[in-house]
């Protein structure tokens, strides 16, 4: 009994002790130093000091020792192991005459000072990453463990002890932080994380996409020591400030909306644009029906944006301003105008987050490719409305990653952005790689509300669903069956007649016939155009292999759109690596220059390609766009004589 007293005396002394002592001390080796020398370096350590956390500083309860080293390679500011950090002594007479404060280096920082202080902060950061730390709590904790296993005549700690009081503080393991650093669950592999970070561009030090301990070692260099990183980063910002429940003394006003580039055709206004997050009302699940293109047969994932036009105030009324809303589409960025089923398998094509307007979309889904539509509310609280669409910004701004159509598709990639924009832990064992899957798994989970959808035409009324044109074209080939009495039986059949079949029947419609007709031939007119497109896709491709003279213009217009085209996705380009995160006041000037630069060019490039496919087209196919125009022409001269005859136009 007496051993296991004094066994307990001695837990308590220690636990005493470290609670009397803890506190992080750089203590500097100063031995060999000139008494100006360790002036400065003393000041320099204080510094550092002075920026961390005060929970860093506590929970390191250790003295790390600072030493200036001659062994450290030209390139290498410091290194650390164990609680001995090292700092590069070629760099001590400049810091001690004071000309490292303005000595301009290529490095992240930009001054040698800056540097220094950054690699202090670094290798602290590394550090509390690490260690297994003790808190004041946990020390109490043992105290007591220690008293109750004494009373009970045990000797030494039980397990059941150590296991209750023994805590990491770690934050390079934390799955919330690797989720927003860029190294996300990876799909169908049981919560394991993707190997390589794609949040390559606008990075402010290439070196923290190495491995998550570094990540937060460079990212709490700008966290405790940039004003800016606040506007910069603004999601991980908010998890150190939380972590740390502190936030720096010195933190930059940000400017007020998120810069984003508007990816759509409107090449005459400026892509670049403030996305407000109070202004969203609503985020949706906007899911594109499968069709039969072997891309497509799984259906496309994308968030809706619900923006509420300037001066309304947030509500419902906000759905009704399609005009404003933007959506979140994750696509494969083709280079080229060949889509390989075999690349998007292996990862050729870059993934990226394209903003693109509302009504683009539902043109590109509705009316040319046929696919209907479904928008379904997620059910999000206010705060995780604004992270989300903060988040989505930052990705626009930060991701260039890989395409794959079975295993990092659009349904992974918006899952991705929905666990690190929301931190919903609901999210966290969710999983499919098919958007279909992936919209029934957030209806199940009750994250999403599928009741819109309930009655047909209220979803329609109210923009929950926007229709396949498909259903509109066979409403007005109804129409022209019991008008004119069509022998075909759909609108499909009527489409497969040349549009030299069709003409005949144009003079004998009526008023109400003829808007069905001139609807179903605009609708011919957009089909052939992609058979046309098509049909150019395989001339070019094989044209180009053979040194096809007569492609050489349209080459050149397309080889300009593809090349001028990039930035709409990765935005990061036009800024020419400078600064990190998102863009601040100072580079949104020069934004706006370069992004109207390259609009007005893929302006004229376009309408020059325009100007040349026509010549390219083989003779049937040019022909028959020719007598689909020729008859959608005929069409309007006869509304307007029948209109002119028996009075107002009624469509069907």
């Amino acid at each position: 009994m007496k051993s296991s007293r004094a066994w307990w005396l001695a837990v308590a002394l220690t636990a005493l002790t470290n609670l009397c002592q803890a506190d992080l001390r750089l203590t500097l080796e100063d031995s060999d130093l000139q008494p100006a020398e360790r002036a400065a370096s003393q000041e320099l350590l204080d510094e550092a000091v002075a920026a961390l956390p005060p929970r860093m500083i506590q929970r390191l309860d250790r003295d790390v020792r600072v030493r200036w080293h001659d062994g450290l390679t030209h390139d290498v500011y410091g290194s650390a192991g164990g609680n001995l950090l090292l700092l590069n002594r070629r760099l001590l007479p400049e810091l001690t005459d004071g000309s490292a404060a303005n000595q301009r280096t290529e490095r992240p920082h930009g001054t040698v000072r800056r540097e220094l202080l950054a690699t202090l902060v670094h290798e602290v950061a590394h550090l509390y990453d690490r260690a297994r730390l003790w808190s004041s709590e946990n020390h109490r904790q043992l105290a007591f463990c220690g008293q109750r296993a004494a009373s009970l005549g045990l000797v030494g700690l039980p397990d059941s002890c150590r296991g209750q009081t023994e805590r990491r503080f770690t934050l390079s393991d934390d799955p919330r932080l690797l989720d927003l650093a860029g190294w996300p669950q990876r799909v169908g592999q049981r919560g394991e994380r993707e190997a390589e970070n794609a949040q390559v561009a606008r990075s402010p030090d290439a070196y923290e996409l190495t491995n998550p301990l570094e990540f937060v070692a460079v990212n709490l260099e700008y966290f405790l020591l940039d004003p800016s990183y606040a506007c910069r980063r603004p999601s991980l910002y908010r998890y150190f400030r939380e972590h740390f429940n502190w936030q720096p003394a010195d933190v930059a006003d940000c400017e007020p909306g998120l810069p984003i580039l508007n990816a759509g055709h409107d090449f005459a206004r400026t892509p670049l644009v403030e996305l407000d997050p109070e202004r969203v009302y609503e985020v949706d699940y906007l899911f594109a029906e499968a069709n039969d293109a072997w891309v497509s047969r799984w259906g496309h994932s994308m968030l809706r944006l619900v923006i509420c036009a300037p001066g309304r105030p947030r509500g419902p009324g906000c759905r009704l301003d399609l005009d404003h809303h933007l959506v979140l589409s994750f696509r494969a960025f083709v280079g080229d105008v060949q889509l390989s089923s075999w690349d998007g398998l292996t990862g050729v094509y870059p993934s990226r987050l394209f903003v693109l307007p509302l009504g683009q979309v539902i043109d590109e889904y509705t009316k040319v490719e046929l696919r209907s539509l479904a928008s379904i509310p997620l059910k999000l609280q206010r705060d995780e409305i604004d992270m989300l669409v903060e988040r989505s910004a930052e990705m626009h701004w930060s991701y260039d990653g890989d395409y794959y159509f079975l295993s990092n598709n659009c349904a992974v990639e918006t899952l991705k952005l929905l666990r690190s924009g929301t931190a919903r832990p609901e999210l966290d064992a969710l999983d499919s790689i098919m958007p279909s899957g992936l919209l029934e798994i957030l209806i199940s989970r009750g994250l999403a509300d599928a009741s819109v959808l309930d009655d047909p035409r209220e979803a329609l009324r109210l923009g929950y669903r926007f229709d396949s044109y498909r259903d509109r074209y066979q409403a007005m080939f109804a129409v022209l069956r019991e008008r004119l009495g069509l022998p075909q039986d759909d609108v499909e059949q009527w489409l497969e007649l040349s549009a030299e079949q069709r003409r005949p029947w144009i003079d004998k419609a009526d008023l109400r016939a003829s808007a069905a007709l001139l609807l179903v031939e605009q609708a011919a007119l957009r089909r052939h155009l992609l058979l046309a497109q098509e049909e150019l896709k395989k001339r070019y491709l094989s044209g180009r292999e053979r040194g096809d003279d007569s492609l050489a213009k349209a080459d050149d217009a397309l080889q300009g759109i593809l090349a001028n085209s990039g930035y709409l996705s990765r935005p990061a380009e036009l800024l020419d690596g400078s600064g990190y995160g998102l863009p601040q006041i100072n580079e949104r000037q020069r934004l706006e220059q370069e992004s109207s630069q390259r609009q007005a060019r893929l302006s004229q490039l376009t309408e020059t390609l325009n100007e040349e496919v026509r010549l390219l087209l083989g003779e049937e196919r040019r022909l028959e766009l020719e007598s689909v125009e020729a008859n959608l022409a005929q069409i309007g001269e006869h509304l307007r004589a029948l209109h002119e005859a028996g009075g107002g136009l009624q469509l069907p």
